[in-house]
């Protein structure tokens, strides 16, 4: 995959985390995207497009911590949204 593609690709995966369907879910998504999808490789972007095809409020529940994540979700880049810090993301990215 050329880096042209691997660009195209990682534009897609951003537009797709900041429209996910519900507010805070494009909060969450769009401010990971915006600060992590840059420096992912084609393997870590598979990774990520999985997570978007998960429901938002599975989702929701795993980031909040109120809902455990199950084995078959756990992945590198869910450990890295989890770990995300999403409140020092609101005061940076201003949205």
């Amino acid at each position: 995959m050329t880096s042209q593609d691997l660009e195209k690709r990682r534009k897609r995966l951003r537009f797709r985390s900041w429209h996910r369907g519900t507010k805070e879910n494009d909060l969450l998504m769009g401010r990971f995207a915006e600060a992590h999808l840059a420096d992912f490789d084609s393997a870590e972007l598979d990774l990520y497009e999985a997570i978007l095809d998960l429901p938002d409020p599975d989702l929701l529940g795993w980031i909040s911590g109120r809902e455990p994540l199950p084995a078959e979700a756990d992945s590198p880049v869910m450990r890295l949204l989890l770990n995300f810090d999403h409140a020092a993301a609101n005061l940076a990215s201003g949205r």
